[in-house]
């Protein structure tokens, strides 16, 4: 008899600042098609609980009816608590589920997370294909967990931390991801500030970063390493997605995007396919890497490139320092300037709420995010997620107020800085959305602009519901 593998995207609620949207759950995709490419004997499923409108009880029905051996799921910081109450209803189901969590957080919090949930059996840590592909097997086989690397269970009251995993060197043996499992509810996913109704797929283009910022967690998780999937099989993956699949916009998820001649052979393989304008894609870089590679993203807009996201984050020389970005507030000026030039929708990412932030430093933020004129900003409050320096030197100093998970999100204020509570940085949010986007010129000027992007994305960001919304977190 076949194992049966249950991949659950469960009912959560998506990150309000940035609209309404509903994505793909591409990194469970992933895990599904990799299991399937390795373990024939393995039933696999995918459960999209956000695309097929499920509730906790819709969860319920769903687990009992289809009788899984195995119950797995990942999620961020922020949705820790849904992970877990999946797996408190996998064990409601049926005890003998085994459940699986894996991802970011759970890969930086396993034993803490072990402990405080008792309905999670394994987390897998780090890279997840191969790990759970041999987790499997070993539950086949009645064999010992312990013989697998990247686990994290319990055993005899305490708790097993195998030797970490190896990462896969060559990401181009990755198979695409599942699609074909959520199949029905291609035609759901969609990011309507960034992309109108248009179907919205995405692409995982790289794993890890090559920086060492002080609030990131990707470096962390990948072991300080990046790895690329080629420009070939990266066109290859897009032309699949807009061909096949009928994406009309695609998010390709470098945590940076690299240029230096990735870039311009990408540039040639989308050519060579025809993505002159024939479909939408989006990504965020650095903005040193911008400013040192003007033609490459000349040539990348040509091929489809109409949007970017980049990490702007502060005004501020000696904060900039302090977060470890290696980027300048003159990389982040000339980066706009170039971003606009070639028609490229520039938006930019700002965090306050820093150790050294007072009211006034925050005020100068806001009177650069003026100056530096990006089409959006995106502005966040600093957050000590686990896994970061930031984390481990807040929770080392007892800076951190708020042990609610689920505000680890970017929007709720957690700890205070040296002169504000951690209710004024909340206010301080909030004043930063309502000084960008409420000047009547500003306003008009977006809300009216001829360029589709810019007014559909305006019409969001100064929207009434987000400054309610952050209003009441005040």
């Amino acid at each position: 008899m076949k194992t049966k593998l249950l991949f659950v995207e469960p009912p959560k609620n998506y990150w309000f600042l940035m609209g309404e949207y509903l994505p793909p759950p591409t990194g469970l995709l992933a895990l599904a098609a990799y299991v399937e490419q390795e373990m024939q004997d393995v039933e696999v499923s995918v459960l999209d609980c956000q695309a097929e409108s499920k509730d906790w009880k819709d969860v319920e029905r769903c687990i009992s009816s289809y009788s899984p051996n195995i119950v797995a799921s990942s999620g961020l910081t922020c949705n820790a608590y849904v992970c877990a109450r999946l797996a408190e209803t996998a064990k409601k189901v049926d005890p003998d589920i085994v459940t699986v969590l894996g991802g970011q957080h759970f890969s930086f919090m396993d034993a803490e997370s072990l402990s405080s949930f008792p309905e999670i059996d394994i987390i897998v840590r780090g890279e997840g294909e191969r790990t759970l592909v041999e987790l499997i097997k070993a539950i086949q086989r009645g064999g010992d967990l312990g013989e697998v690397k990247g686990l994290s269970f319990r055993k005899g009251g305490g708790i097993v931390r195998t030797p970490p995993r190896e990462l896969i060197a060559d990401l181009d043996t990755l198979p695409f991801p599942a699609y074909h499992l959520v199949e029905k509810n291609l035609g759901k996913y969609h990011f309507t500030m960034m992309a109108g109704r248009k179907r919205y797929l995405i692409v995982e283009g790289s794993r890890g970063c090559h920086h060492r910022c002080s609030f990131c967690t990707q470096w962390r998780h990948w072991n300080g390493a990046w790895r690329s999937k080629s420009p070939r099989r990266l066109a290859e993956e897009m032309a699949h997605l807009r061909d096949d699949l009928g994406a009309g916009f695609i998010w390709l998820t470098d945590d940076n995007f690299e240029y230096q001649g990735r870039g311009e052979e990408l540039v040639k393989e989308l050519g060579a396919r025809g993505f002159q304008d024939s479909v939408d894609w989006f990504f965020q870089s650095r903005t040193d890497e911008i400013v040192k590679n003007p033609e490459t993203v000349a040539r990348l807009r040509k091929v489809g490139n109409n949007w970017q996201l980049i990490g702007v984050e502060n005004g501020n020389p000696q904060t900039l320092d302090a977060f470890r970005k290696g980027e300048t507030v003159k990389d982040s000026m000339e980066a706009v300037r170039i971003l606009r030039r070639n028609d490229i929708f520039a938006q930019a990412m700002m965090i306050i709420g820093s150790r050294k932030d007072d009211h006034a430093s925050i005020q100068r933020l806001r009177d650069f995010a003026k100056e530096l004129d990006p089409h959006i900003v995106v502005f966040t409050v600093l957050t000590p997620l686990p896994g970061t320096e930031i984390f481990q030197e807040a929770q080392r100093n007892g800076w951190l107020e708020d042990q609610n998970l689920s505000h680890y999100d970017m929007a709720h204020a957690i700890m205070p800085t040296e002169s504000l509570k951690r209710s004024e940085v909340q206010a301080e949010l909030l004043a930063c959305y309502k000084d960008f986007y409420s000047s009547p010129v500003k306003a008009m000027k977006g809300i009216f602009s001829s360029n589709e992007i810019t007014k559909r994305c305006f019409r969001h960001m100064a929207s009434q519901r987000i400054i309610s919304t952050l209003r009441q977190m005040v």
